[in-house]
């Protein structure tokens, strides 16, 4: 998390930001594979949306991100990759997302039916671990963002 901090601090004092360090993740599903794949396309811009389920998010007592906040993505290994901030912040039934939306989150073929078929598969997964069932009216809390720095460790 060392790095992790140090990039935080460099950034926001090239930025004049006083906030303190924001959360630190990776995408996906805690795998490193998953972690490794989605963060390259945040890098090489293909990715620039990504959704969570608004009950998880209740459940963990986590707050939802706002318009604004920075975060910063992790790889696989917990190594920082970049610096996003939110530019958008909705939330919508799993069965409403729109296809620009799913096409934001730069997965597969970019197509809405890989989006909602991968995306029931992780909720799927993800509501199991609270023994919460699925339906295709969860609500997720669907977030656009924009890269503002790459991390370089030169």
């Amino acid at each position: 998390m060392d790095v992790v901090r140090k990039y935080w601090n460099a950034f926001s004092q090239k930025q004049g930001l006083t906030q303190a360090l924001p959360d630190a993740w990776m995408f996906g599903d805690g795998s490193e594979k998953m972690g490794n794949e989605l963060g390259q396309l945040v890098v090489q811009g293909l990715k620039t949306g990504t959704c969570s389920a608004k009950c998880i998010h209740e459940l963990e007592e986590e707050s939802i991100p706002a318009v604004g906040e920075y975060e910063i993505v992790l790889d696989g290994q917990n190594n920082p990759l970049a610096i996003i901030q939110y530019t958008k912040i909705a939330i919508v039934p799993m069965n409403e997302v729109s296809q620009e939306f799913a096409v934001s989150e730069g997965e597969g073929d970019l197509s809405y039916e890989y989006w909602y078929q991968e995306h029931e598969k992780f909720f799927r997964w993800e509501l199991g671990q609270y023994s919460l069932p699925f339906a295709p009216t969860i609500e997720l809390v669907c977030q656009s963002f924009k890269v503002v720095d790459l991390y370089s460790n030169k």
